[in-house]
């Protein structure tokens, strides 16, 4: 290659460098604008009741917001299916040997159901999809699990008071891994959908 045709090469480089950098860029600001508005948003979960109508909108924003940013693709380490079940039957050995959790606020049952499902699949969407893929892209994936499970147990403290962090906690870890190990957030979610239930049909 001339001379010419370098500096073109690497004229044409730089070109898309920059391009490349302004589509991180406006990628980036709505992403953090949600992940800023997703945290406001579960921390009012401390002055607006879950079964309130506003915490049905509330979920949903968060959920639809996150599923809207793309989600980044891993070569998952087990089947789905396998972190699904091991997931499920943790939550179950766990539920039969332990005193159960703090209840949730109910309404009629089939309202309570669907808010609990939607809360499950909408905090999931936020912290296991979206926040996850952001905090391992800096921090590794062992870092991903543990920046996701402790904010996730930190939020249900104004609710529930601050002896639910540990359980939250050790729950968040559980989803965390089943993330990392499915390579999918949809294994922690449908886990999460699971364990609500059990607490809103007991």
């Amino acid at each position: 290659m001339g001379s010419a045709d370098h500096r073109r090469g690497v004229v044409h480089g730089e070109v898309v460098s920059a391009a490349a950098r302004e589509v991180r860029v406006r990628r980036g600001l709505p992403s953090w604008f949600l992940a800023g508005a997703g945290v406001g948003l579960l921390l009012s979960r401390a002055v607006v009741q879950p079964t309130a109508p506003m915490a049905v909108l509330m979920f949903g924003a968060i959920g639809l917001g996150s599923l809207a940013v793309p989600a980044s693709r891993e070569q998952p380490r087990l089947r789905p299916a396998v972190a699904l079940a091991i997931g499920i039957g943790a939550v179950s050995l766990i539920w039969l040997v332990t005193s159960a959790p703090p209840p949730v606020p109910r309404g009629p049952l089939l309202a309570a159901l669907a808010l609990n499902t939607l809360a499950a699949i909408a905090e999931e969407a936020f912290f296991r999809r979206f926040l996850y893929d952001r905090a391992q892209n800096r921090v590794g994936a062992a870092g991903a699990i543990a920046v996701t499970a402790v904010l996730f147990a930190a939020i249900h403290v104004p609710i529930y008071g601050p002896s639910v962090f540990w359980v939250d906690l050790g729950a968040g870890l559980l989803f965390g891994w089943q993330r990392w190990a499915s390579g999918t957030w949809t294994a922690p979610a449908a886990t999460h959908v699971f364990a609500n239930l059990l607490v809103t049909l007991r």
